[in-house]
């Protein structure tokens, strides 16, 4: 009888160990942010933009871990960055917090300067809007299919932004042509050096195909859940075992760094798969 309670009572012993376990691993792997550094050479670069610095986030969703989000203000303020780009999905369609989004903003915002485009997330909801004047009072500049020029002692590169193709109301249209349209929509010198600010990874041809010298994309959280020598299971719109997650992809004169994003969505936790920040350096060779 005492036999069967001391067995009987490591059994319970050992499952609650698991169980705390796991949940140690669940919310490490969710609220543990990642630094990824990531050089992009291209001798197209003016030589003044040679050492540029970009920091990269993506798919923040309105996240709720105050641990996180301090994380990546302060990493973003350690690294001395020239400019912060987000690429879509600050905001969480299906447990919409404007305010949680623009605390975030305006943190970034005290060192920073920030450029944003939307994501199918924002195209969701009705506040986006509104949400869109508030930070753009803030300071916040939103690439919502607009061109700019970043100018650094003389020198320029363009800096492109598109939204996401889920705000179309040709729905006849694929994601392809809409996002095509876009970009053949802003005025910008071709011939000098360009980034693109677009939400969708899985649209590498259309951005090879127009000619983009970098992009910088999000959307697929990584693949969600992440195998060793295989990456992720599933992305939006790539379904399973998707090719565009996370890393470089280079074709032709087109190279697109995609990140695999801060926050979580419709499923609520990442698995091998930290929250990441990307730290972007330019180079001209």
């Amino acid at each position: 009888m005492v036999k069967e309670i001391i067995i009987k009572t490591m059994w319970i012993v050992l499952i609650l160990v698991v169980i705390i376990l796991l949940g140690w691993y669940l919310y490490h792997e969710n609220t543990a942010l990642q630094v990824d550094k990531k050089i992009i050479i291209n001798s197209k670069l003016p030589e003044t933009f040679d050492g540029y610095k970009i920091a990269h986030i993506s798919d923040f969703h309105n996240t709720t871990s105050k641990k996180l989000a301090s994380s990546i203000i302060n990493k973003i303020k350690d690294s001395k960055v020239d400019i912060v780009v987000i690429t879509g999905d600050l905001i969480d369609s299906r447990r919409t917090n404007t305010k949680v989004a623009m605390e975030f903003v305006k943190e970034l915002l005290k060192s920073n300067v920030v450029y944003y485009v939307p994501g199918n997330h924002e195209s969701r909801i009705q506040e986006y809007e509104e949400f869109k004047k508030e930070i753009e009072k803030l300071g916040v500049n939103v690439l919502d299919n607009k061109a700019e020029l970043v100018i650094k002692n003389g020198d320029k590169i363009n800096l492109l932004g598109i939204k996401d193709p889920a705000f179309s109301y040709e729905y006849s249209l694929d994601e392809h042509l809409i996002l095509k349209q876009e970009i053949e929509s802003l005025e910008y010198d071709k011939s000098i050096y360009t980034i693109l600010l677009s939400h969708r990874p899985e649209q590498f041809a259309t951005y090879v195909e127009q000619n983009i010298d970098l992009v910088l994309t999000g959307h697929a959280h990584g693949g969600q859940i992440r195998l060793p020598f295989i990456g992720g299971i599933i992305a939006p719109v790539q379904g399973f075992f998707p090719k565009y997650t996370e890393g470089i992809h280079k074709e032709n004169n087109t190279t697109m760094v995609i990140s695999r994003g801060i926050g979580n969505s419709i499923f609520p936790f990442r698995i091998n798969n930290r929250p990441e920040l990307l730290l972007i350096e330019l180079k001209n060779k």
